[in-house]
């Protein structure tokens, strides 16, 4: 046995673990992927591989959807939410960490408290507030509320924060630094990795949101995002697996391409958080 090939089968012994689960997180997609590409007849039989390859069943999901519409509004949604929420709650998790003031340990359980509050218990009264304000049939009572912060994007920050060693910041304030000056030229740039994370687990969750659009976006179509009218398209044509696949795939793709690129950051942002209290 050469030694070029000696080294091969050790490294897939010692990765063995590693390849079982990368292979078994592949399996979906490249099953979703060859069956988008199969015909009406030969999609969910025996026959895996496609017999010939049907690149048009792409087309057709456009032709037979409004899905750049749905991408645009997917956009705003998980854009402006993804602002939105960075914007309000980098402020509360930097306060929290690190401001000493009365009430500041019941102040973080409240935060702890609305991250276990599912948001069907306040759905009846909160969507009739929204009603009154005419702002039903739109996403803007799922984007606005985004600017008072969320506990769980607070949560996180605030444990990556507490990590910083003091020292910084009373550095700043002796420079003559204020409070944002420091927030802005010498937490940030630290908490980079911390923020990252927060905003990708924010975008995803807008995108990916079903509950939220199924409640406020409407009966038109034209203000539906990519997971309603997903559902939508699966609903209609439920019997052509095929194009069911090729819509699926086109909505998902977008957020695989963005996970591949910026995993990393990703990682060492949800690493690096935190358990200090």
């Amino acid at each position: 046995m050469s030694a070029r090939r000696r080294r091969v089968l050790v490294w897939i012994a010692q990765h063995a673990l590693a390849i079982v689960l990368a292979l078994m997180f592949l399996a979906p997609v490249v099953f979703l992927t060859l069956t988008a590409l199969m015909t009406d007849e030969q999609a969910l039989t025996s026959d895996l591989w496609p017999r010939s390859w049907n690149w048009d069943n792409f087309a057709v999901v456009f032709a037979k959807s409004q899905l750049l519409r749905w991408t645009a509004n997917t956009l705003l949604y998980a854009g402006l939410g993804t602002l939105f929420t960075l914007v309000s709650s980098v402020p509360v998790a930097y306060a929290l960490a690190r401001f000493r003031f009365r009430g500041r340990r019941a102040a973080f359980l409240l935060v702890v408290a609305a991250m276990m509050l599912p948001p069907q218990v306040v759905a009846v009264p909160v969507y009739l507030v929204w009603a009154r304000l005419g702002l039903t049939d739109t996403l803007w009572p799922l984007i606005l509320p985004m600017l008072l912060g969320d506990a769980f994007s607070i949560f996180l920050l605030r444990q990556f924060l507490v990590t910083i060693p003091r020292e910084y910041t009373d550095a700043a304030r002796v420079d003559g630094c204020s409070d944002v000056r420091t927030l802005v030229s010498v937490i940030l740039p630290m908490a980079r990795p911390a923020v990252a994370a927060v905003a990708l687990f924010q975008f995803f969750y807008c995108w990916n949101d079903y509950y939220g659009p199924l409640l406020y976006a409407g009966v038109q179509q034209e203000g539906w995002t990519l997971s309603l009218g997903l559902a939508t398209f699966k609903a209609f044509h439920s019997v052509q697996w095929n194009l069911t696949m090729a819509a699926t795939l086109l909505v998902t793709a977008p957020i695989i391409i963005v996970f591949f690129f910026a995993q990393r950051v990703f990682i060492e942002g949800v690493t690096l958080t935190g358990v200090k209290g």
